[in-house]
């Protein structure tokens, strides 16, 4: 009997020699369609590799227990795992029959049967063969694959700097409305929060690459450190921060509307513990979950159903605040600008306070609704592109609407740099009118 197939590759794949019934080019359109998968380094890529590492560990334990309990001299044939199923053991004569894995991204079939017969001399060939059986999703030549493995260099890259970017904007903008006394108001220190948010979500994700992705040689689909399962909470939790302070803008805002600008100082701790805390209780629940029922891997297999400890409150927050706040708030809008008791002061101001987080409610949050109310694997370019590339400017956008185009910012850094300008005017003048005297 031979042992091919009995011992573990590298990834836990159909290594080379481990994918025997398929024909050359077609095991190598499967290595190279797993390897474009792991190249990609998003979920639920990974889920392939993990399916069959799952099918590969089942076979190699039973492999295992037959060996401690069946006699070495028994005629018949073994269990074998060839690389893609796992063949029980079998009498001489008898035959067994296999599905196609089910597996999308690979195979295109899933229902047709491949069988072997267990003969004197061992497992026949698999009939018929895997390639023709299943048919090979076509992954393409390996220039393709290199052509796949730039543009997501390229996408990296550009989120890279798009979150560099966001990140220098936040930190100026947090600088500018703690440096002028002015602007310090609930107002502000809010949009300090939420900036604080994005810089957490920018952070966290270049962390997480430095752990995940550092090292290539290392396959982040196997990896089970401490340390990338806290880089990867800590994602979780700021994008949990991140939509909870955006809610709190919303309620905020609301609160403005309700109270006509009356003292909302009282607000300020109920609007932290829901920035802050509300994230922090679902990601301790999602923690104790994943450590309780599924603590396998990295945690960023998004195919996990324990994904929806972190998607039900973040879909909350959206709906609360892209339908109930936002609807809310445009009715009271609309009652206080037709109001006749309302100054054109005060109307412009209501426009003012609320263009900026009217604009942002609905953009930060729609596409998140789209896609995660869809498939992981359906739509993973325009996942990807959305939610890294674009998602990764956000925090730009936000620094941009509420500090560098606010015209209360604008007008006090005018003020500020005129008054700059003549204390330095003034020091001249007086350091001219010394060396004259003199």
């Amino acid at each position: 009997m031979s042992p091919l197939g009995t011992e573990r590759g590298g990834t836990g794949l159909p290594p080379t020699m481990g994918c025997p019934w398929l024909n050359p080019g077609s095991c190598v359109l499967l290595l190279l369609a797993l390897l474009m998968l792991q190249v990609q380094a998003t979920h639920p890529d990974c889920s392939i590799v993990l399916y069959f590492q799952e099918r590969e560990d089942e076979c190699l334990q039973a492999i295992r227990s037959e060996s401690q309990t069946t006699p070495s001299g028994q005629r018949g044939c073994r269990t074998v795992w060839d690389g893609v199923s796992c063949w029980p053991a079998m009498p001489v004569g008898q035959s067994y029959a296999v599905t196609c894995p089910d597996v999308p991204h690979v195979f295109k079939k899933s229902k047709a049967l491949i069988h072997r017969n267990c003969t004197e001399v061992g497992w026949s060939p698999p009939s018929p063969p895997y390639y023709s059986a299943c048919e090979l999703e076509a992954a393409g030549s390996s220039n393709n694959t290199e052509a796949k493995r730039g543009y997501f260099i390229t996408m990296k890259v550009l989120y890279t700097c798009g979150y560099s970017t966001s990140l220098a904007a936040l930190f100026l903008a947090i600088g500018i409305f703690s440096c002028f006394r002015k602007l310090h108001c609930t107002r502000n220190s809010i949009h300090i929060h939420f900036f604080t948010s994005f810089i957490l979500r920018g952070a966290a994700v270049l962390i997480k690459d430095a752990v995940l992705f550092s090292d290539e040689s290392v396959d982040h689909c196997t990896m089970s450190t401490v340390k990338c399962k806290a880089s990867i909470a800590f994602v979780q939790y700021s994008v949990l921060a991140n939509f909870y302070w955006l809610l709190v803008e919303g309620m905020y805002l609301q609160t403005l509307l309700l109270l006509t600008f009356t003292s909302d100082r009282s607000y300020i701790w109920c609007y932290i513990l829901t920035g802050w805390g509300v994230p922090m209780l679902a990601l301790c629940v999602w923690v104790a979950t994943r450590l309780q029922y599924d603590n396998h891997g990295c945690w960023d297999d998004y195919s996990s159903p324990y994904w929806w400890v972190i998607k039900a409150p973040i879909l909350l927050a959206i709906f609360v605040s892209d339908f109930l706040i936002f609807l809310n708030v445009t009715r009271m809008l609309a009652q206080k600008i037709r109001s006749p008791d309302i100054s054109k002061n005060y109307k412009q101001q209501y426009m003012r306070l609320t263009k900026s987080t009217l604009l942002l409610i609905p953009l930060f949050g729609v596409h998140y609704v789209v896609f995660a109310l869809f498939p992981e694997h359906i739509g993973v370019d325009a996942r990807l592109y959305f939610e890294l590339v674009l998602g990764s400017y956000q925090g730009f956008l936000v620094a941009l609407l509420y500090c560098f185009l606010n015209g209360e910012v604008q007008a006090e850094i005018k003020r500020n740099w005129g008054k700059w300008q003549s204390s330095m005017e003034s020091n001249v003048f007086n350091m001219a009118t010394q060396d004259f005297t003199a």
